[in-house]
């Protein structure tokens, strides 16, 4: 239990979080593909600008976020990564 409590106290700050509403014309899917395979990189960047941020806002909301993922998987390989070779 004392290791649930801070995860559901985390969960239930995060629910208050709101964000701009999306607007028709803003940042799709391939700007959230692009956001995400530079996000390490503007990650890096935000850490001395209060000018660049990691994530684009306001978007176009599930195909971006879906592009974003879709970046920052990149990164981690994709599902290559996660593949086993057999010999």
């Amino acid at each position: 239990m004392k290791r649930l409590l801070p995860f559901a106290t985390l969960l239930l700050l995060a629910a208050c979080a709101t964000a701009p509403p999306g607007i028709e014309g803003t940042r799709g899917f391939f700007w959230g593909l692009f956001d995400g395979a530079v996000a390490p990189i503007s990650f890096i960047l935000s850490l001395f600008s209060d000018t660049i941020a990691v994530y684009g806002a306001p978007n176009s909301g599930g195909w971006y976020d879906f592009g974003f993922l879709l970046g920052v998987g990149c990164w981690a390989g994709g599902g290559a990564g996660a593949a086993k070779r057999k010999r």
